[in-house]
């Protein structure tokens, strides 16, 4: 946006404020400084136009009514109890959850729509405490490309269209949808609707969306069925498992299917203490169950039923002809690193900036640095936003007429004194993002136990002022954007357990299953705070095993206590910076390169890669980092024939070798450990 056209705008709002009738587009062309540019009156009504457009886009509510009563020509005007900020009230508990509930979209790309809201809110003295309750940290994450012009299309209430690839298939399909709300479910963010070219209702998941989305401004606004439950519609009830399998799984290891086992014999140890122990799985699916049995390599083998026996070994097989056929092609290299690819920063409205700094700033101590902050500005650009303000006013323009603004304090102490501002002293009313971010962040909320807590229910009160200050319309928005975090009984009761340890200031002991390797270790932790992401709740602390601040998933905790002496964070740690996630890459880490059937590109939408390249066929060549070689082992073993590492060749070669390891267990006799069989159904 130039320098001339913001200075237009904002004299243009300022103007339409200050009329008490609706003023005809000549009467603003004559008045208004800066339509003086245009040479012709096209020209004129072809800048009107856009600068009517790209204010109603901010969220300034120009209005249209009779200009002049002989001639019936349409005149403008802005409403002041449409432009301002209904008053809110907020009490203390509420003004904590609201603060967290903006905290939540803070490095997604809702985050500026959050932060712009508490920006208006603080402007009109509502008291929002960001800084309140530092041990939780809730944290939405909108990755996906398609995000938002999808959460635009909903808002907007209009169609889309989109190519989309089911999982499994290598081709693209077109898609046309009337979106009714987007849930997020486990982390990803899923979209309901009703797909045209099938006639019946879908669910799309974002990140399976190729290419971009296209909104489609013609026909009619989309119509949301009555007393559709997006939620529902969404989430998939488990089928309940009809079969057991028996496996063989040696000693301290496979942990994960120890803990759904319905049962679990321990066999005879060696002198080494080393053995196979017995176990009892449920399981309804035996494409799934192969692959997670697989992922365990030699140290995991199915005993029983035959089906999924065979179905194991064919497993295994294809995962060593596939190395056999990468290495005879030549097909297996050491890929030099990749860089992700760089994300610009997001350059700020003007316009709307400078209708939020002026209300904010009237009768308050604010600084240059406090404002560039904010908007992620050089202090120089906010000075510079401040000399523009200086040359807007009311219609007249003369020196009584103009904002008054110190530039030499901003310059010299950063201070800034604004004057003569009396037709932008109330804020401007929330946008349907700005109020939606907040009420669908405070539905994330829901999830932590210390938010729910807060006495009087602030989350429902606040939630409640919030749809009533913005409107119906930002109402209908936030109830088609919904977050579901699911958490069994163990998890909330961890969570509990870590709560109260954080609240207590008491260290706690865990024994942790490691997300990277099958792999339990002893933990004494300084719990610094929980945080909520990706639908997942963490526990951060400072782990005294690593000697340094780690997070821990809560649903792999095996065990907690609560230690009975305090906990004492080292002088000079502090908690980890999410703003690229709770993946913490590193350059150090291994650098591997994974080619994918189609069936197999759910890998590059679960896991963040460094680069994806698309391969004939639907297939893709994905590159990610990991601290953990090993974890790409247990990851390509549970693929099979649906992807293999091309780099490292010495990771390669170790798929392969345990591959084979494995299916030797397969090749042999039926009993393939050499103990007693069972069949015994459990208890």
């Amino acid at each position: 946006m130039s320098r001339r056209k913001t200075e237009r705008q904002l004299n243009l709002v300022i103007c339409l404020l200050s009329t008490r009738r609706h003023l005809t587009a000549q009467e603003i062309r004559a008045t208004v400084q800066g339509y003086a540019e245009a040479e012709t009156e096209s020209a004129f009504k072809r800048m009107f136009e856009r600068d009517k457009r790209e204010l109603r886009d901010s969220g300034i509510p120009v209005q249209v009514g009779t200009g002049d009563a002989f001639s019936g020509e349409e005149g403008y005007r802005i409403s002041r109890s449409d432009y301002e900020l209904p008053e809110i009230e907020l009490l203390p508990d509420e003004a904590v959850v609201l603060g967290l509930a903006a905290r939540a979209w803070r490095h997604a790309s809702l985050g500026e729509a959050a932060a712009n809201a508490l920006f208006k809110l603080r402007s009109a003295g509502v008291p929002v405490d960001t800084e309140a309750a530092p041990g939780l940290t809730p944290a939405m994450r909108t990755d996906e490309p398609a995000f938002g012009p999808v959460w635009q299309a909903i808002r907007d209430r209009r169609p889309i269209a989109f190519d989309y690839r089911k999982p499994g298939e290598s081709a693209v399909q077109r898609r046309e949808v009337e979106p009714w709300g987007i849930v997020n479910l486990r982390g990803h963010w899923y979209l309901v609707g009703h797909d045209r070219l099938r006639d019946a209702r879908r669910v799309f998941r974002l990140g399976r969306m190729r290419g971009g989305v296209t909104v489609l401004r013609t026909g009619p606004d989309v119509v949301v069925p009555e007393g559709v439950d997006l939620r529902s519609v969404v989430s998939r009830q488990s089928a309940v498992p009809e079969r057991t399998a028996v496996l063989r799984v040696r000693t301290d290891s496979a942990h994960d299917l120890r803990r759904l086992a319905l049962r679990v014999v321990p066999g005879e140890r060696d002198s080494t203490g080393d053995g196979w122990d017995t176990l009892t799985l449920p399981f309804t699916s035996t494409s799934a169950l192969v692959r997670r049995v697989a992922s365990h390599g030699s140290r995991a083998v199915v005993v029983e039923p035959e089906q999924v026996r065979a179905a194991m070994a064919d497993h295994l097989a294809g995962v060593v002809e596939g190395s056999v056929a990468a290495e005879e092609a030549g097909d297996v290299e050491d890929a030099p690193g990749a860089d992700a690819p760089a994300r610009g920063p997001r350059s700020a409205d003007q316009l709307r900036r400078l209708l939020m700094l002026v209300p904010y700033a009237l009768g308050r101590d604010v600084r240059v640095p406090e404002v560039a902050r904010h908007f992620g500005l050089s202090e120089k650009q906010v000075v510079s936003d401040l000399s523009l303000l200086w040359m807007c006013g009311l219609p007249g323009y003369t020196p009584g007429d103009l904002i008054d603004v110190d530039l030499d304090a901003a310059r010299e102490t950063g201070e800034i004194i604004i004057a003569n501002a009396d037709t932008l002293a109330q804020p401007l009313r929330l946008t349907a993002d700005e109020a939606a971010s907040l009420v669908v962040g405070l539905s994330l909320l829901e999830a932590l136990p210390e938010a729910q807590g807060v006495e009087g229910g602030a989350l429902r009160r606040v939630g409640e002022k919030l749809r009533t200050a913005a409107g119906s319309a930002v109402s209908d928005l936030a109830d088609a954007v919904q977050v579901r975090v699911e958490v069994d009984d163990q998890v909330a009761r961890t969570q509990r357990t870590c709560a109260e340890a954080l609240n207590g200031g008491q260290r706690l002991h865990l024994r942790y299953l490691s997300g990277y390797l099958d792999q339990v270790t002893e933990r004494d932790v300084d719990p610094m705070g929980l945080v909520v992401q990706d639908g997942q709740t963490f526990l951060e602390g400072y782990c005294h095993l690593r000697e340094d601040v780690r997070l821990f998933r809560l649903d792999r905790v095996l065990e907690l206590a609560v230690l009975p002496f305090a906990a004492q964070v080292p002088e000079g740690v502090s908690r980890r910076d999410l703003s690229a996630g709770v993946l913490q890459r590193s350059e150090r880490d291994a650098l591997v390169t994974l080619a994918l059937e189609p069936s197999a590109r759910w890998v590059t939408e679960d896991y963040v890669c460094e680069s994806v390249t698309e391969l004939p066929g639907g297939g893709a060549r994905a590159t990610l980092r990991t601290p953990a070689p090993a974890w790409v082992t247990r990851l390509a073993l549970s693929l099979g024939r649906e992807g293999r590492v091309v780099s490292p060749t010495v990771l390669a070669k170790d798929v392969r070798t345990e591959a084979e390891r494995a299916l030797g267990h397969y090749r042999t006799a039926r009993n393939p450990v050499g103990l007693v069989e069972t069949t015994s159904s459990p208890e």
